[in-house]
């Protein structure tokens, strides 16, 4: 899952990067309404946890610009606008969840899982190909009934990897989904997770490599 944190109080926005990349998540983070919209432009997010009291674009003008859009991610207001009042008017501009500070980081995290879940773009609940079978919610994988020990990246690479299958995913594109923006480009960083991924499947392999191209399943 890829998120964008929009938060102005950097020390709360890195703790919420670290614990939701420590669930697998690829985030990335916007201390203002400027940057987060240019973000906004040029990735594509599953999820925006947003503040309302924002610099530069107030987060209920951004919200009404992420709305707005095509294929839109799925936003959570995250704020200290606590009345019901607040909750009425955050909704109402178009946000799919509103979660008060402070708050239970656990709840943050299931909240996040269930609005990717109901995004209208969202893939089938539980992949299948090659005798792998992998249930993102309940973040479950086996193979011909085994069950996968897995890390949280090798998970999320797999999880990937089927939602693209019978197709390639080139390095980069596993960077990018499954990684985060300060991720290295030139980094071994994903050949390395395949290959660990790979011994855990066993064989025979089903994880195969076109030169150039890219992974895929099959």
């Amino acid at each position: 899952m890829r998120v964008l944190v929009v938060e102005d109080a950097r020390p709360l926005a890195e703790l919420i990067a670290e614990g939701l990349r420590d669930q697998g998540m690829a985030v990335d983070l916007a201390h203002d309404g400027l940057a987060a919209a240019a973000k906004l432009d040029t990735t594509a997010y599953d999820t925006v946890v947003l503040d309302r009291d924002l610099p530069g674009i107030h987060g209920d003008a951004l919200c009404r610009m992420i709305t707005e859009r095509e294929d839109r991610p799925m936003v959570l207001m995250l704020t200290a606008a606590d009345t019901p009042a607040d909750r009425v008017t955050g909704l109402g501009l178009g946000a799919d969840d509103y979660l008060v500070k402070p708050f239970h980081f656990p709840e943050l995290v299931l909240r996040l899982r269930a609005l990717a879940r109901r995004r209208p773009y969202s893939r089938p609940r539980v992949l299948r190909a090659a005798g792998l079978e992998l249930d993102p919610v309940h973040r479950t994988a086996t193979r011909d009934g085994r069950p996968l020990e897995l890390s949280v990246k090798e998970f999320e690479v797999l999880t990937a990897l089927l939602r693209a299958s019978p197709a390639h995913l080139s390095a980069e594109a596993l960077l990018e989904q499954v990684w985060d923006e300060n991720a290295d480009p030139f980094t071994n960083t994903v050949a390395v997770t395949v290959g660990r991924l790979r011994r855990k499947l066993g064989d025979p392999a089903v994880i195969r490599t076109t030169p150039t191209v890219g992974y895929r399943i099959g």
